[in-house]
C-alpha cells in the first residue's frame, strides 16, 4: 500500500549553481495546524558542508506557537531526477519542538552528483525538490490556524473534517466498517480530526507487509490502537490484525524486552553509584 501524506509540494530552485552558501527557504505551506517550509543549504551545512546538499523541514510559525509545543511528523523528501527514474529520496518520522524547529538531512545528496551536468538532478540550472508531509501528533495547538483550515480546506465525512487527500481512505473505512464510529462521542471538531488522523496512520501501519514492520512499529501501533479505541472507535478487525502479526514475533519481542530491562537495571545501578 502506497504511503499517504497530508501535503505534497514541489519546490523549484532556480540558478542553483550560482546560489550563495547561506540557507534558502521555500514558500511556506500549511500541514495540520502549522506553517511549514523547506530549508536548504546549497553548499551543505554541518558535517555535509561543501560535500552535500543539506535539506531540512522548518516550522515557519514556531515563534507564535505556545510554550512547550511539539509536532510529530512523517516526511518524505525527494530530489527529482529530471532525466531518468533515479531519485534521491529520504524519509523520516521525527519530533519537532520549541528548541528543534528545524530538522532534516545534512547530507541529502552529494554535490558532485547534484551538479553533474549529465546527472539529471540539475537541468537548465534548476533543481526540483518534492516534500510530502503528514502530522501524526500535536502538542500545543495553534487553534486559530486550525479553525481556519477546518473551514477552508476540509471535507466533512460522517462528522469528521478530513483533508481532500484523505477522503478516499476515510470513505473506505466507513464503507467496510459502517459502525466504526457509532460509539465515538467527542464533539470538538479539532479533537475529532486529530483522532481520525491517528486512525488513518494506524491503518497505514498495519496494512504494510509484516516483514516490513519493526518491533518499534508494533509498539507504536499498539499505543495508537489503545488511544483511538478509548475514544470510542470500534476496531476489532485492527486488534485481530495486530495480534496476528504480533504472535509471530513473541519470542523476538521477549528477547528485546529482556535486553531493555537489563539496560534499565544497568542504568539504575549506575545512577545509584553516582549518587
Amino acid at each position: 500500500m502506497e504511503e499517504q501524506y497530508e501535503k505534497k509540494i514541489t519546490w523549484t530552485i532556480k540558478n542553483f549553481s550560482s546560489l550563495p552558501s547561506k540557507e534558502i527557504y521555500s514558500d511556506y505551506f500549511i500541514v495540520g495546524d502549522s506553517k511549514w517550509r523547506l530549508l536548504a543549504y546549497p553548499k551543505g551545512n554541518g558535517y555535509g558542508i561543501n560535500k552535500s546538499l543539506s535539506l531540512l523541514l522548518d516550522v515557519a510559525d514556531s515563534e507564535s506557537l505556545p510554550d512547550g509545543w511539539k509536532r510529530h511528523i512523517k516526511y518524505r523528501l525527494t530530489v527529482v531526477n529530471q532525466k531518468s527514474e533515479k531519485l534521491s529520496k529520504q524519509k523520516g518520522q521525527p519530533w519537532f519542538a520549541q528548541k528543534l524547529p528545524s530538522l532534516g538531512l545534512q547530507s541529502m545528496l552529494p554535490l558532485n552528483e547534484l551538479l553533474d551536468v549529465n546527472g539529471g538532478f540539475m537541468v537548465n540550472g534548476e533543481v526540483k525538490i518534492v516534500a510530502e508531509v503528514c502530522v501524526l501528533e500535536v502538542v500545543g495547538k495553534s487553534d486559530v490556524l486550525v479553525e481556519t483550515l477546518l473551514v477552508h480546506e476540509s471535507i466533512d465525512i460522517n462528522g469528521f473534517q478530513v483533508l481532500p487527500s484523505q477522503v478516499e481512505s476515510v470513505n473506505s473505512l466507513f464503507e467496510d466498517h459502517p459502525d466504526i464510529a457509532s460509539n465515538f462521542r467527542l464533539e470538538n471538531p479539532l479533537l475529532r480530526t486529530q483522532y481520525m488522523n491517528s486512525l488513518l496512520h494506524l491503518t497505514e501501519i498495519l496494512c504494510q507487509s509484516p516483514q516490513k514492520l519493526s518491533n518499534v512499529d508494533l509498539v507504536n501501533a499498539y499505543s495508537t490502537l489503545s488511544y483511538v479505541t478509548k475514544a470510542g472507535f470500534k476496531l476489532d478487525w485492527l486488534e485481530k490484525k495486530l495480534k496476528e502479526i504480533g504472535e509471530t514475533r513473541v519470542q523476538d519481542i521477549e528477547e528485546e524486552l529482556k535486553d531493555m530491562k537489563q539496560k534499565c537495571a544497568d542504568m539504575e545501578a549506575l545512577l545509584e553509584f553516582l549518587r
